[in-house]
């Protein structure tokens, strides 16, 4: 298994858990969604107490990901399988993305 804390402007919103089976869970943290003033991360995931499952990487986070033979070279660089795309996702979007949103590796 393995997590990630999901930032929105350098605030924690959430996490994401790829499971052992390589499925995915989205939650936001209950303060997050207890604060009315905070949006949801994305029209995909509103924001709700409930959990979010998915048999592959969410539209939203995946859409993130570099393509092309950017996504080869990260991959190359890093030692990542062309498949990874969670491996990828923490690569990449701790630091170098568009748009408000951060994944940072759970230890």
């Amino acid at each position: 298994m393995r997590k990630a804390k999901i930032l929105y402007k350098n605030q924690e919103a959430g996490m994401l858990i790829q499971h052992d089976n390589g499925s995915f869970t989205f939650k936001y943290n209950n303060s997050w969604i207890n604060d009315m003033s905070q949006p949801a991360i994305s029209l995909t995931l509103p924001k709700s107490q409930q959990e979010y499952h998915s048999d592959f990487l969410f539209p939203f986070f995946y859409n993130m990901l570099p393509e092309g033979s950017n996504k080869q070279i990260v991959c190359k660089l890093n030692r990542l399988d062309l498949n990874d795309y969670f491996g990828l996702l923490l690569t990449t979007a701790k630091n170098d993305n568009i748009g408000a949103i951060k994944v940072i590796k759970i230890e």
